[in-house]
């Protein structure tokens, strides 16, 4: 395993925001996998594990081949990670996942319901 598969690793931030880090550590995967700490909202799911309050969010996302091609795949990851980003998840690790119907979603739209997911989780000290 290198170096680099197991360190998180800082995302731009949106101007006047917090960072948002990457999600590369196994341990933290394997969490989140087991967690019963999750959330829906239309085609995304949100699962979550506490972290540290000192640590900025961790998030990683799960887009899957049935989505679409490596385009509208990327596209959509790009786009969730502009919307993380403004809405300023609160400490923890987060794994944002998608259905198909939610890569041609309106920005605005995307938005809402990642909002909706992260406030359906319990109280993690999020600001939204």
């Amino acid at each position: 395993m290198t170096r680099a598969a197991t360190v998180s690793r800082p995302e731009p931030t949106a101007p006047g925001g917090s960072a948002v880090w990457r999600l590369a550590d196994p341990a933290t995967f394997a969490a989140l996998a087991k967690s019963q700490v999750r959330s829906r909202s239309g085609p995304l799911s949100v699962a979550w594990v506490p972290g540290p309050v000192s640590d900025p969010p961790r998030v990683a996302y799960a887009i899957g081949k049935p989505i679409g091609g490596a385009v509208v795949r990327n596209r959509l990851r790009r786009r969730l990670r502009v919307v993380v980003s403004e809405l300023h998840p609160g400490p923890g690790c987060y794994l944002i996942g998608a259905r198909p119907a939610a890569a041609f979603l309106p920005s605005s739209d995307l938005k809402a319901l990642v909002s909706h997911a992260l406030q359906a989780l319990p109280d993690n000290g999020a600001t939204r």
